[in-house]
């Protein structure tokens, strides 16, 4: 296996990484757990990674990075679009330990 197809497998792996998740976010409207800034501080990396790539010339570090740059940006976009309607969260209960007397 040559350098380049690993590359390209690479950058599949890691492309599809984020398919999941902006899946889940656009059937179910539900945005609330997701953090805004995970996804604006990747989108900075992966443009200088793809600035990187068309530097080297580097076929799988510009195709990985155009395809994670749109769907991170897609996540960021769903963020932003239902977090408005987005209920809540409800609070999450607290035991309390008894003593035994």
């Amino acid at each position: 296996m040559n350098i380049t197809t690993i590359g390209l497998v690479a950058a599949f792996l890691t492309t599809v990484a984020a398919v999941p998740q902006v899946a889940r976010c656009w059937r179910t409207r539900h945005v609330r757990d997701i953090s805004l800034w995970q996804p604006v501080i990747l989108v900075a990396g992966m443009v200088l990674w793809l600035w990187y790539g068309l530097q080297l010339g580097d076929l799988p570090l510009i195709i990985g990075n155009i395809v994670s740059l749109a769907l991170n940006m897609t996540l960021i976009y769903l963020k932003l679009r239902f977090a408005v309607n987005d209920p809540p969260a409800e609070p999450c209960p607290i035991h309390t330990i008894t003593e035994e007397p």
